[in-house]
């Protein structure tokens, strides 16, 4: 190849950009995104490019308040360098693109594409129709067109990785607006679940984490009441998965058959996320949450009587039109009993298309600011006591890649223990790769992560370190520049094996 061939390859090179915000179904949805891209030919922008990409993609959120603002402000940033780069494109997905439509495209007219929660597989083709007809696409389905794990993927990591299992929700809490842009609950076929998993350990995953945005629902479309216990069940079986999680569960569908699966399958781990969002009956009766205090306080009784060392973390919503002081004390009572291993915390935020935007008794800003610095301080020192109680233990880490900001210079690794805690160890002699496990003794405990100062009284290689290994080989040795030409139009052939969320809300 010639110097000028070489030079038009490199120019032919599209690379894209994929900025992800919200729960975790995005972070896998925008894995997909990822995946079609890439196999419509474009390549993946180096780390820190920040806008300097041909394609720009937001898979956003409408969760929060400052959503729109933050994807408006982001946009707006963006249209400059989009008037100095010719042929650069902005595409905008996800749940706001579902909700706001052709709001994005008036508001920002440089954006050239559109697209919902129910139809990412069309991203490229979009793209492609943009660029030929020099015009915004919008295009929004009302309904499920694939399920997303029939698309193909590029995993953000090697060792874990998420597995959907069904998409929607069926609720219809008051301060919610996801039901609305996902849709009603669509479960996804048990077999093409495992057959998945199965997919995945045999390219080296440990562990992985079923998502759903009600995640042990699974199995209404069948009726099926005991189905994610079954499903629990099945993944012990698979040979080679060490971790199963899964996230995030509805109090009113956790039955007594998960917890007791939970237990007796040595693969699905001691951890359970389960959003409270409130410890007042007025309150969840209001948010149109089916159990209360009791009820939810319950549960966590019986996990804790068949798994002692389970932690349990949850979210709670603070503020909520119409909530008193006396509310208020009785979430605060609920997180001194439940002692929580984590928190996260939110203060109420109006979304319009909600029942809850236009009810009564809406509360003050500084009111609710006051009451979430009450309830973080109160958990904080909770949290704090229950990793207390973790020093002295022995646990087996899975090393993490990218969790410990200051493991350079404090010369430790980062890794989770089996329920989940972050924990920074020692670095040991012999070599350690992300996905590897390391068994350490904690030494220290801080309210949001544990230390093990000692040396690593074990260290095992795993398939999954291999696995990242390989990985980081394959990466370091691309190219710099492919002779790609143009992407192709349509949507790739889907993998051989079917590949694969929960709203932090639910």
């Amino acid at each position: 190849m010639s110097s000028s061939d070489r030079s038009r390859a490199v120019d032919l090179t599209r690379t894209y950009e994929v900025r992800t915000y919200g729960c975790q179904m995005n972070v896998h949805d925008s894995e997909r995104l990822s995946g079609l891209l890439e196999g419509a030919g474009y390549v993946r922008a180096p780390e820190g490019s920040d806008g300097d990409a041909d394609v720009v993609v937001f898979n956003t959120c409408a969760v929060r308040e400052n959503a729109d603002n933050r994807l408006y402000g982001n946009l707006g940033r963006l249209a400059p360098m989009k008037t100095k780069r010719p042929g650069m494109q902005i595409a905008v997905g996800g749940c706001l693109a579902q909700k706001d439509r052709d709001t994005i495209v008036k508001r920002a007219p440089w954006v050239d594409v559109v697209f919902g929660t129910h139809n990412i597989g069309k991203l490229p083709v979009l793209l492609e129709r943009a660029r030929v007809q020099e015009e915004a696409q919008v295009e929004i389905a009302e309904s499920l067109e694939a399920f997303p794990s029939t698309l193909p993927t590029r995993r953000e990591s090697a060792y874990a990785a998420w597995v959907s299992i069904s998409v929607g929700c069926n609720n219809t809490c008051t301060f919610c607006i996801v039901p609305a842009l996902r849709g009603k609950e669509k479960d996804r076929r048990t077999g093409d679940i495992l057959a998945e998993i199965e997919a995945l350990v045999g390219e080296g995953v440990s562990e992985i984490t079923l998502l759903g945005q009600n995640v042990n629902a699974y199995g209404s479309d069948i009726g099926d009441r005991e189905a994610f216990s079954k499903l629990l069940r099945a993944c012990g079986e698979i040979d080679g998965l060490e971790r199963v999680r899964f996230t995030s569960p509805h109090p009113r569908d956790f039955t007594d058959d998960v917890i007791a699966a939970m237990a007796e399958t040595p693969n699905v781990m001691p951890q359970l996320h389960m959003p409270m969002q409130s410890g007042s009956d007025t309150v969840l009766k209001a948010m149109r949450r089916s159990y209360r205090q009791d009820r939810y306080l319950g549960i966590i009784d019986k996990v804790r009587a068949s798994i002692p060392h389970a932690a349990i973390t949850t979210d709670i919503i603070v503020g909520f039109p119409g909530e008193t002081e006396e509310d208020f004390q009785q979430t605060l009572h609920a997180v001194r009993e439940a002692r929580f291993a984590q928190a996260f915390t939110f203060q109420y935020s109006k979304r319009p298309g909600t029942p809850a935007a236009t009810m009564e008794g809406q509360i003050p800003k500084e009111v609710v600011q006051e009451r979430y610095m009450r309830l973080s301080a109160l958990q904080e020192e909770i949290s704090w006591d229950e990793n207390r109680k973790q020093v002295g233990r022995t646990l087996e880490l899975m090393v993490a890649e990218g969790e410990g900001r200051k493991d350079g210079a404090t010369h430790r690794l980062s890794g989770r223990a089996p329920d989940n805690r972050l924990v920074h160890f020692t670095k040991p002699d012999a070599e350690v790769r992300p996905g590897d496990v390391v068994t350490v003794e904690i030494t220290y405990a801080a309210p949001h992560h544990l230390l093990a100062e000692g040396p690593a009284l074990d260290v095992r290689r795993t398939r999954a370190g291999d696995a990242w290994e390989k990985r980081n080989a394959a990466e370091a040795a691309k190219p710099a520049g492919v002779m790609l030409g143009l992407p192709q139009i349509g949507v790739p052939e889907p993998l051989p094996v079917a590949t694969g969320s929960g709203c932090g809300l639910d």
